[in-house]
């Protein structure tokens, strides 16, 4: 039997309590805080309970077997498992803040006594240090400004995607909110025409047409487009080969709303011909 596993990890505070409630909507049967080293176990004791689909999340908390995920990945595979790995991610800022406002202890936090902004921060750089790694192997996905909803709609759309040697993301953003840590690439399209100095347009999206015919009618828009998918359909055959499993291209304007989100349809369309390709809108799905 083929089994459909999700193995979720990422940086503690980022949301994985989020995507496994997700995962468990979606028809997951999910497994919380489970030790790397009893993962093959767990997952052939699933096989003889016929269960199809698992959820299961690994975290700092078993950091002394982190360095066996990447050989018991590869073990389940060789079963017949398709395998996705999920990472969630989120700024170091913005960890601080979580852990502040809900006043709990990071799990890599000794001791009882009450953590200090500076032991907080060290903590939060080690165990990024410690799960770099594994972010390599992965899906990331960027929480620092997601709702919950928005986290729920994206993990929900990953695993309903069918199974793909490299699936390409594209991610519209707006850049006086940041850049996405989740981006492999970034492309800056504020240099191009801005529809929002159209009275008639301010209030539309990149996914109305009046702002695509303002668009396309731009000469710079154009040339933009062609050169972003000439950089990528020479690069992404090599990244292919390297086996990677996600690319994540982001597009940034400055409100996140007309041209970035217009050009990630446009490049979604392109090169949605060839590799399987999801889209993101930062900005506008959390409306």
């Amino acid at each position: 039997m083929n089994m459909d596993i999700i193995l979720i990890t990422g940086m503690s505070g980022s949301g994985k309590s989020v995507a496994l409630h997700a995962l468990e909507d979606a028809g997951y049967y999910c497994v919380d805080n489970l030790p790397p080293e009893l993962l093959i176990p767990f997952v052939k004791l699933e096989e003889e309970q016929k269960e199809q689909r698992l959820a299961i999340a690994i975290d700092v908390r078993s950091a002394n077997s982190l360095h066996l995920m990447p050989e018991q990945m590869a073990i389940l595979r060789d079963m017949g498992m398709t395998v996705k790995s999920l990472f969630l991610d989120s700024s170091s800022d913005t960890l601080m803040r979580r852990y502040s406002e809900t006043r709990r202890k990071h799990p890599l936090s000794g001791g009882d006594k009450p953590q200090n902004d500076k032991d907080l921060a060290e903590t939060i750089a080690f165990e990024r240090e410690l799960l770099s790694d594994l972010r390599e192997r992965a899906h990331v996905i960027d929480t620092s400004l997601l709702r919950s909803a928005q986290l729920q709609t994206y993990v929900k759309t990953m695993v309903s995607a069918p199974f793909a040697q490299l699936t390409l993301v594209f991610e519209s953003f707006a850049f006086k909110r940041g850049i996405p840590t989740d981006a492999d690439y970034v492309f800056d399209v504020r240099m191009l025409p801005n529809p929002h100095y159209e009275s008639a347009l301010r209030p539309l999206t990149g996914m109305d047409e009046p702002v695509q015919a303002y668009l396309r009618q731009s000469e710079e828009f154009v040339q933009m487009q062609l050169q972003i998918e000439g950089f990528l359909a020479q690069w992404i055959p090599t990244i292919e080969r390297d086996h990677r499993s996600y690319l994540t291209v982001a597009i940034g304007c400055t409100g996140g709303q007309h041209r970035s989100v217009f050009m990630v349809e446009q490049l979604a369309q392109s090169f949605g011909k060839r590799w399987l390709t999801l889209k993101r809108h930062r900005e506008q799905d959390g409306k």
